[in-house]
């Protein structure tokens, strides 16, 4: 997909075979956050359809969408909110499984991170199963959080993650696809 400014993402994606285990093709973006123009395409293009949507919150998922997420909120004026990893944060949280491609993870949020209705922005790097966004839904849910749409930069349809988040009501926004994997 060549975006509004001319850059075409799917060549800052480096694609590493077998990682992490046989049969899968990882989707790299830490080739396409190195370069500085590709960096900004991508935030820009992620934040593009948002300005006019009201949000309070951006909610990040570990660790590549803590490095979009942040950058989203910044432009956008917003604060950011992890969604970690299970262990990884203080205090009371809330935890949710899932199951990955390759296995099995949880991750988890701040019990008190937001309040009931409030509006928020779900980003991460890429949408596979969607199992790890499925589960960030649910911890958002649990908060009493408004998910006002989902983004992130690459979408695996083959595999209906997407498909997934587009039953339970949320939008989902994906800048380039890759077929297949």
């Amino acid at each position: 997909m060549e975006l509004r400014n001319g850059f075409d993402l799917k060549k800052y994606i480096r694609t590493i075979a077998d990682y992490p285990k046989p049969g899968i093709m990882f989707r790299d973006i830490t080739t396409l956050i190195a370069d500085p123009l590709a960096f900004r395409a991508t935030v820009d293009e992620m934040v593009w359809p948002f300005l006019r949507t009201r949000i309070d919150y951006v909610v990040g998922i570990e660790a590549r969408g803590f490095i979009l997420g942040g950058a989203i909120a910044h432009e956008l004026g917003l604060g950011f909110i992890p969604i970690r990893k299970k262990g990884k944060l203080p205090g009371e949280t809330i935890t949710r499984s899932y199951q990955l491609e390759y296995g099995e993870d949880a991750v988890e949020i701040h019990k008190d991170a937001l309040a009931h209705g409030e509006k928020v922005l779900l980003i991460d790097d890429l949408i596979a199963t969607g199992g790890t966004a499925l589960a960030a839904l649910a911890l958002l849910e649990d908060t009493g959080a408004d998910v006002v749409a989902s983004c992130f930069v690459v979408d695996l349809p083959d595999l209906g993650g997407k498909a997934k988040l587009l039953e339970t009501g949320v939008k989902v926004h994906s800048l380039v696809e890759f077929e297949g994997e």
